[in-house]
């Protein structure tokens, strides 16, 4: 880029150039300047650079390096079947609190004790000498019996001469 020649400058008018050349400073007020921009401290300078580190360090973060872990949940939610029997039984509780007994109509009770009749209480003794005589039983007063044998397996020569013969 090179600089502009004098015919590519723009013009001034020249009024307007006889009035800046003949301007007197003298006749100016004098004004003390208050810079407003005021310079950052060096802890705000730290702080933000700490800020931009962090989100440099954000933007660049690699999953990949991360350990897997497992999450063991410590505290489980209802599902809505837990959900749905808490509303229940919270409308039966409050049903059964606000409950008039008032309302209720005056029963007598009568107690009615069946008791069985003779018979059946001759067969229920007839049981115990039962199971009394089953409980009670000596086995050393059985005889000793001799097993006999009436349909003896064939030896093993008649297996033979049925196998010949067939």
């Amino acid at each position: 880029m090179s600089s502009p020649s004098l015919k590519d400058l723009p013009k001034v008018a020249l009024d307007l150039k006889s009035e800046l050349e003949g301007f007197n400073h003298g006749c100016m007020k004098k004004a003390a300047t208050a810079e407003k921009n005021v310079l950052p401290s060096a802890e705000d300078v730290r702080q933000e650079r700490q800020h931009s580190e962090f989100i440099h360090d954000v933007e660049t973060f690699k999953p990949d390096q991360l350990k897997h872990a497992d999450t063991k949940e410590k505290i489980i939610l209802p599902n809505a079947k837990d959900v749905a029997a808490e509303k229940t039984q919270q409308t039966l509780m409050s049903g059964i609190e606000t409950f008039d007994t008032a309302s209720l109509k005056h029963t007598e009770t009568q107690e009615k004790n069946l008791l069985p009749d003779k018979d059946a209480i001759q067969q229920e003794k007839g049981k115990q000498q039962l199971m009394s005589g089953i409980e009670n039983f000596d086995p050393a007063k059985l005889k000793h019996a001799e097993t006999l044998e009436k349909n003896p397996l064939p030896t093993k020569e008649a297996i033979d001469a049925e196998k010949v013969a067939a």
